[in-house]
């Protein structure tokens, strides 16, 4: 029996752009001005999927009561998303 280590793709692909909106960051504008390219994209929601922290992203988007200043620090797309907000 084989196991899929990768978490639920609808799940992920919310909780990274529920992170990214967090911090004022629209996926949908970066990728429309070039900024992140359709491959970018699948490949954040990807290693969203791979990371193993949903439960904390869920605590942490759930405590949100501002704006973010820079994506968490357990976020496997932190690098990315601060370069985003840049």
């Amino acid at each position: 029996m084989s196991r899929d280590i990768l978490g639920d793709v609808e799940k992920h692909f919310w909780l990274t752009r529920s992170v990214a909106r967090c911090m004022k960051v629209s996926l949908t504008e970066a990728m429309a001005e070039g900024r992140l390219t359709p491959n970018g994209y699948a490949e954040i929601v990807t290693r969203c999927r791979a990371s193993h922290c949903s439960d904390q992203c869920e605590l942490w988007l759930s405590k949100q009561q501002s704006q973010a200043n820079t994506a968490p620090e357990f976020c496997a797309n932190a690098g990315t998303l601060n370069k985003l907000k840049a």
